[in-house]
């Protein structure tokens, strides 16, 4: 999947033939500014959590003009209704996380090529032959992903054959991306959403178990809940504030009202670096330690 989400839902919005020539005009604009504050981010020469400072306002310079100025001021009515749909929103802070992934950021990353960013991501794997006589031919492989708006891994190749030799007819071959840090991206978050996003992380830790998932949020549209009484490691809520009532969300002056009075929070943003950072810096599981430990784990 490509590093440059927003870049894309706005390059396929412009596409999209339900876009009148307003819509187009208005998307043109919103991608010039894409390219601005693409620019700015790629241009910083700051480090640590200084550098996070500047990058998220940045983000919310941006965030401003394109949910602000551009679509609750002057976004037509397919805009507002659609955006949503098409992603307009939410694919700004994929984007932004992909960011994160730099030794500006973050130290001790490998010198292999991580995978970072949206990515169709492992979550199992199963042999699923279709009788006895099936399991001298190639083997069944069902393999169960889904798509997370961050990732952090690597692309697994795998290989399976009923033969030692691997023959073409009898060997089954792909590949996977093994993603270890997960996050999802939600610019609002109710109960149906927390609880399937839950599943959806004890689904990736079946698959790996030490990985870890999150939910980085810009408006709550739930009471909180205690998430370690599910697979969800945290949830970082980007701008300390509850979702606009429904009357209120097409106003203008009630949408700029809440971007100006909760702008996303550079300290929350560097709680989730520093999740990031330990993540990086542990060691997952080392078995050699046991008894030195006392226990297994």
């Amino acid at each position: 999947m490509a590093n440059t989400p927003h870049k894309e839902k706005l390059t396929a919005a412009i596409a999209n033939p339900k876009c009148d020539a307003d819509d187009v005009a208005l998307l043109n604009e919103a991608l010039e500014a894409y390219e601005d504050w693409s620019s700015k981010l790629s241009g910083l020469t700051t480090t640590g959590k200084k550098r996070i400072e500047d990058m998220t306002s940045l983000l919310n310079s941006y965030k401003d003009f394109l949910e602000v100025d551009l679509i609750a001021k002057r976004g037509t009515a397919f805009i507002k209704r659609q955006k949503g749909q098409l992603k307009l929103d939410n694919s700004v802070i994929e984007e932004f996380l992909v960011h994160l992934a730099t030794d500006k950021v973050l130290s001790g990353l490998p010198d292999f090529r991580l995978e970072v960013g949206p990515q169709t991501a492992f979550m199992s794997l199963a042999f699923t032959p279709s009788s006895l006589n099936a399991l001298g031919g190639k083997p069944a492989v069902t393999l169960k992903e889904k798509d997370t708006d961050f990732a952090l891994g690597k692309t697994i190749h795998y290989q399976f054959s009923t033969e030692p030799t691997f023959p073409t007819k009898q060997t089954s071959q792909g590949k996977l991306v093994l993603a270890v840090l997960a996050a999802e991206c939600k610019i609002n978050l109710d109960k149906t959403m927390f609880q399937e996003a839950a599943g959806t992380a004890g689904r990736f830790k079946q698959g790996c178990p030490m990985s870890r998932y999150y939910l980085l949020v810009e408006y709550l549209d739930m009471e909180p809940e205690d998430c370690r009484l599910t697979a969800l490691d945290n949830v970082f809520l980007l701008r300390h504030t509850k979702r606009l009532p429904f009357e209120k969300r097409s106003v203008y002056a009630e949408v700029k009202r809440q971007h100006d009075s909760y702008p996303i929070d550079a300290e929350v943003v560097w709680r989730f670096v520093n999740e990031l950072q330990g993540f990086v810096d542990a060691v997952w599981y080392d078995p050699q330690k046991a008894l030195q430990r006392g226990s297994f784990i």
